[in-house]
């Protein structure tokens, strides 16, 4: 990961099982310049029973009498898609990545050659999961909704026992509700992570509009992921709470200025402003007609723009002493 914010695209399973949806999403990520597209690797067999039910959102946006092992093979992408994304991937110049749901997705993934993996939040207290992807001694971004402080302890201590060091390893502040209220996001509670683990933090966004991950950015995250779709109108679990491309590209260019806007924290003349200083400064200035031999007084004196004079910080120096030439009404002191 670069040292600027590294934005990840989410498009999940937002490809709705289809491989031309899928690289379409890919084309939108890189038309809204984000560094890496993710996708989600599963085989739903060894991630859900066939009589789980659905979220309540996942409900409000499919079939909602279907069950989340139907819901979710719908949406897997098998080894040729996978193969084929990561080609599309390379040959477009952006990232590819995806989330891997069980040890077969991980050793798929492992097979794909990726350097950096994403750890979900439902995944955090799985101990072998996070032991296999530890044992991988690979980049790690977990994610962290539905956790306590003490779970991602838990994680984290697992991750490095296996063998990942703690300098590969970012952890996202998280909120597992679709679209997620306002009132839940604690974006605070990013460096609440950030100060106790003394780890890099970023953040995985699932609320509507951009601003949430644009005062993260300003706030220190280092990773921002982001769901996005082509229509929002389509059938799935996430379109509802996703970006359209335009947005998502809204989003990039924010970040991007923002990163710049935030500088290295040093207060000084910007090179922009400088030619304004003499512009928006006063100096010292007669406002009567002054000879050789008075003194200056408040009477005679007074603090006008422009400001390349004598500064109005020397008005105590300037006070009661002889003019040696003589002014005009206007003139700099």
């Amino acid at each position: 990961m670069k040292n600027s914010v590294f934005i990840i695209a989410e498009a999940g399973v937002n490809h709705n099982g289809d491989i031309h949806l899928a690289m379409k999403l890919i084309d939108a990520a890189l038309f809204a310049g984000a560094d890496a597209v993710k996708f989600q690797t599963f085989k739903t067999e060894n991630v859900v029973s066939q009589t789980a039910p659905k979220a309540q959102y996942q409900k409000e946006t499919g079939e909602s009498n279907e069950s989340q092992f139907d819901m979710l093979k719908k949406l897997e992408l098998g080894i040729d898609a996978h193969k084929t994304l990561l080609s599309y991937c390379q040959k477009k110049g952006i990232k590819f990545l995806s989330t891997p749901f069980d040890h077969k997705s991980i050793d798929l993934l492992e097979s794909l050659g990726l350097d950096i993996y994403k750890i979900p939040s439902g995944e955090i207290t799985n101990l072998p999961y996070l032991r296999h992807i530890g044992l991988l001694s690979k980049k790690v971004i977990m994610s962290t909704g539905m956790s306590t402080m003490n779970e991602i302890k838990d994680a984290l201590s697992i991750l490095l026992k296996a063998g990942t060091i703690k300098e590969n390893i970012t952890i996202l502040h998280a909120n597992t509700m679709y679209p997620t209220p306002m009132q839940d996001v604690n974006l605070r509670a990013m460096l609440t992570i950030q100060k106790y683990f003394d780890i890099p933090v970023g953040y995985s966004d699932h609320t509507l509009g951009i601003e949430v991950d644009i005062a993260a950015v300003a706030m220190g995250a280092t990773v921002i992921e982001k769901h996005f779709t082509l229509d929002k109108t389509l059938d799935g679990p996430d379109h509802k709470a996703s970006l359209n491309p335009d947005e998502l590209k809204d989003m990039v260019i924010a970040i991007r200025n923002i990163e710049k806007a935030m500088g290295d924290g040093k207060k000084v003349v910007s090179s922009s402003e400088k030619a304004n200083k003499d512009i928006a400064r006063k100096s010292i200035t007669a406002i009567q007609n002054i000879n050789k031999g008075d003194i200056f007084t408040e009477e005679n004196i007074t603090v006008k723009r422009p400001g390349n004079g004598i500064s109005p910080m020397k008005w105590d120096e300037v006070i009661g002493s002889i003019a040696k030439k003589n002014y005009l009404f206007d003139d700099l002191i």
